[in-house]
């Protein structure tokens, strides 16, 4: 189930809110959990075994961290105080948690990849008599790339001392199975809502700047991604395809992903306020960015801040030398290709802008290009942005590499490429990408426009909401490019 679907928009986020609000208080957490699990088992009851699984490891992990199971099931959980030693316990629980959430990601999304990945090597290496010949093909579970992240921040929060655990399951699975951020983030932090769990409040005023948000987001996913995205599958499944058209084409998946992806968060943001719920930012304007390193502080926060926390720091960050240094930046963003995809591509993509983070620490200004004029730095930025995510659409590796070759006149175009042009440079097509330019370049962002919603703002909300539901009787099912992740 898709929130640009209208099974979800008519039907479900109705019932989902009738019954949050109808349900007395105590009840509301098991309420918004079952709706989660019905959300998340739609299209595959299985998945739901596997996510309840992973919930219940971490909640006895995080009780088992915070003194909570020897406490009994009515004692208080106490919060751990940052920076005391910990027993072999505690540093066993969080392992146990550790492991087991890396191993469930690792199993679901990664073995098909090491199957292929070896067969390909053995068979290079003229050794295909060692190759494994798998029948097992595996199914990726929707989200399981982000409510895995999730759910082990807690256990990881809870041995910080920066969060006390919960010692009420249902609170912990709905913290995990929100539908809202479920499929596709942003990755929230248990830090972040762990006192919103135990109370928090629900306004009018909140309710509404949640629907501004949902109106907004989907407008961008309706209007925006989906018009821009005819545009990039058109240009990248074409067996050849001439320079100006691969670079309209790259353009036109930039927007696509940015407002697909933003879209998404904002939808899934707004929803939350409409549940009580206030989750942290994940987008600030990426494409305005003056160098890749500001490029990370914008583009989905949740997961960059993630990475930064729970692995860059605890590497050892910038604290033990330049070369290592170098070295922690270049892995993050190794292993954060790897989180987007099980593919050669994604691990290109993340080298790519880690090579890009290191040599900007290595100059140790904003840039390569600091100099420049300030439009000229944004330029720069986007044109290094984009090129790398041709490594992200592309079907894989050197189909990657045949588009680059487009892209600068490398590639001897065939004549069915000349047909392209009448497909890909109608005015509904070149008006929506040059719009979609526009609003990623300068208009203000939805967390800023929502803050204050008078009149007018109300109603252009409400008139982008009733606009995106009349296009979406015209498109073709097209789900958040996110939700394979």
């Amino acid at each position: 189930m898709v929130f640009s679907s209208h099974l979800f928009v008519y039907y479900f986020l109705p019932l989902a809110l009738a019954l949050y609000y109808l349900a007395p208080r105590p009840l509301r957490h098991l309420a918004l959990t079952a709706l989660s699990y019905l959300f998340y088992g739609w299209a595959n009851p299985a998945f739901v075994v596997l996510m309840l699984a992973s919930t219940g490891v971490d909640y006895l992990c995080g009780l088992s961290i915070a003194g909570g199971l020897s406490s009994g099931w009515r004692g208080r959980v106490e919060r751990l105080t940052p920076g005391t030693p910990r027993t072999s316990g505690q540093r066993w629980a969080v392992a146990v948690s550790v492991a087991s959430n890396l191993s469930l990601l690792g199993f679901f999304k990664y073995f098909n990849f090491g199957v292929d990945s070896y067969n390909a090597l053995a068979a290079a290496l003229g050794m295909g008599g060692w190759s494994i010949d798998s029948v097992i093909r595996i199914a990726l579970p929707l989200g399981i790339s982000f409510y895995t992240f999730q759910s082990m921040s807690y256990t990881l929060d809870v041995y910080r001392g920066e969060a006390r655990a919960l010692r009420n399951f249902v609170d912990f699975a709905c913290y995990v199975s929100m539908f809202p951020q479920l499929v596709a983030g942003p990755i929230v932090r248990f830090s972040e809502v762990a006192d919103q769990l135990r109370e928090r409040t629900h306004t009018i005023g909140k309710f509404a700047r949640g629907a501004a948000f949902v109106s907004l987001g989907l407008a961008k996913k309706v209007l925006l991604a989906n018009p821009c995205g005819k545009v990039a599958d058109t240009t990248f499944d074409a067996a050849t395809v001439l320079p100006l058209d691969a670079w309209y084409g790259v353009v036109a998946y930039s927007m696509q992903i940015y407002f697909d992806f933003s879209g998404y968060s904002d939808m899934a943001i707004g929803l939350g306020l409409m549940l009580g719920f206030a989750f942290p930012k994940n987008f600030d304007s990426p494409y305005r960015a003056e160098s890749i390193t500001a490029f990370w502080r914008r583009w989905h926060i949740s997961l960059s801040s993630w990475l930064r926390d729970y692995l860059y720091k605890p590497l050892g960050g910038s604290r033990r030398g330049r070369g290592r240094t170098y070295l922690n930046l270049a892995l993050v963003m190794l292993l954060g290709g790897l989180w987007h995809g099980a593919a050669w591509k994604f691990v290109v993509w993340g080298g790519l802008h880690g090579a890009l983070l290191a040599a900007e620490r290595i100059r140790g200004k904003a840039s390569f290009y600091e100099r420049l004029p300030r439009a000229a730095r944004i330029g720069a930025t986007f044109l290094l942005v984009s090129i790398g995510w041709v490594f992200f659409r592309a079907r894989d590796l050197g189909d990657a590499f045949r588009y680059l070759g487009s892209m600068v006149g490398l590639s001897t175009a065939e004549p069915p490429a000349l047909l392209l042009s009448g497909l890909i440079y109608q005015p509904y097509y070149l008006a929506t990408v040059a719009i979609a330019a526009a609003v990623a370049f300068t208009a203000p962002q939805t967390w800023d426009w929502t803050r204050r919603l008078p009149l007018w703002k109300a109603l252009v909300a409400i008139g982008l909401l009733w606009l995106s539901l009349i296009m979406l009787e015209t498109q073709a099912f097209n789900p958040f490019i996110y939700f394979i992740f």
